[in-house]
Order: structure tokens, then C-alpha cells, then sequence
């Protein structure tokens, strides 16, 4: 990679961690394009060169934090003993579990992600990658569907509703344990998402 390469690199992503710094302490209606190149030390200009306007970047933000979740909990995944003998439903909560809990030790990102998420949104965050250090978890997504030994009736329909589901209540219990605290609300939640699963499990492949 050339030397050129390497600082576009660097101010793009001095300007996501600083929006992002900005966004999660002082509010994203009361942060401006002046705040964030400021203080990412680049010029007013600099930052057109990446991103349209502030909802731009407030946008690739989310769609590169929830790819840094995906990654991470994806690497854990497939890191795991058990990997190759996980049933399609175990690598789904295996993956949900480990974003939960990234969210439960990281509020300030799970309340700007869950303020700003809509499926659109998250959509692009799943098959448009912001840094080469992101992933594509629509690949991901795929290749678990095509390693299960079951077809599945609209999987994009599953995905969402799992994902709304996830999203709502986990939001609820971290923040305000409500109804009940995060360790209390899991087990009714993932045997949910079970039979989310299994409501969409279609006929054996051939």
C-alpha cells in the first residue's frame, strides 16, 4: 500500500473516531462538521472528500461499528471448539450472544447504534463494508444458510425479525433492565429466536 493510500486511510478514520467521540458524548443534532475536522486535525474540505454531510458519516459510523460487532463475534465463532458440529440455530445465538454482550459492556455504542438504526441502515451495515477491516456478514449470513441442512423460507424476513427482536429487547434490558436485567431476559429471548427459526425451517436438503 503506498504512502498516499495509508493517510487517506488515516484521515478517513480520524474523522469516524471523532465523530463517533462527538456523537456519543455530545449528540449528534449538537455536533457540527466544524467540531468533528477540528478536532481530527484535517481541513473542511478534507471531509467532503469521504462523506456528503454529517447524516453521511453518522450513517458509515453505524454501518462500520455494527460490522466491527459482526467481526468480532464471527472470529469468536469460528475460533470456538465446536464450530464445525454447531447446528445452524447454535451458530446464530452463538453470534447473538457475543454482540449482546459486546453492546452490555459498551452502552455509549449501543445507545448511538440503537438511535440511529433503522433495517435500511443496517442493511448496507451488513454488504457494504465502510474499512477493509470490516466484513460482509450477508456472505457470512449466506454461507451459514447454504451450511445448514435445511432450506429456509425467506431468510431476509428471518433475519429482520430476529434482528428487531435482539435490538428492542436487549436495548430495554441493558439500559433499563426492563422488564428484567439482560442474564434474566437471555434465556427467553434465545429460545425465541429458536423458534423464529424454526417457524422459517423449510424441507431437508437433498
Amino acid at each position: 500500500m503506498g504512502k498516499l493510500e495509508v493517510n487517506k486511510r488515516h484521515k478517513e478514520s480520524s474523522l469516524l473516531n471523532t465523530a463517533f467521540e462527538f456523537f456519543t458524548t455530545k449528540g449528534f443534532s449538537k455536533t457540527s462538521i466544524s467540531d468533528i475536522v477540528g478536532n481530527a486535525g484535517v481541513a473542511k474540505g478534507t471531509f467532503y472528500l469521504y462523506f456528503k454531510d454529517k447524516y453521511d458519516i453518522r450513517n458509515k459510523l453505524i454501518c462500520h461499528k455494527s460490522s466491527q460487532l459482526f467481526r468480532t463475534a464471527v472470529q469468536e465463532l469460528e475460533s470456538a471448539p465446536d464450530f464445525q458440529t454447531m447446528s445452524f440455530e447454535d451458530r446464530i445465538l452463538y453470534i447473538i450472544d457475543n454482540i449482546v454482550t459486546q453492546l452490555a459492556e459498551n452502552q455509549a455504542l449501543l445507545t448511538f447504534i440503537a438511535k440511529n438504526l433503522s433495517w435500511g441502515v443496517f442493511k448496507t451495515a451488513l454488504t457494504t463494508p465502510v474499512t477493509e477491516e470490516d466484513i460482509n456478514f450477508a456472505d457470512v449470513y449466506h454461507a451459514m444458510l447454504d451450511e445448514a441442512p435445511y432450506e429456509f423460507k425467506d431468510p431476509e424476513i428471518m433475519l429482520f425479525l430476529i434482528v428487531e427482536l435482539v435490538s428492542g429487547a436487549c436495548y430495554s434490558a441493558i439500559l433499563y433492565k426492563d422488564p428484567c436485567d439482560l442474564e434474566t431476559l437471555k434465556p427467553h429471548l434465545y429460545e425465541t429466536i429458536r423458534m423464529m427459526i424454526r417457524t422459517h425451517q423449510g424441507p431437508e436438503k437433498h
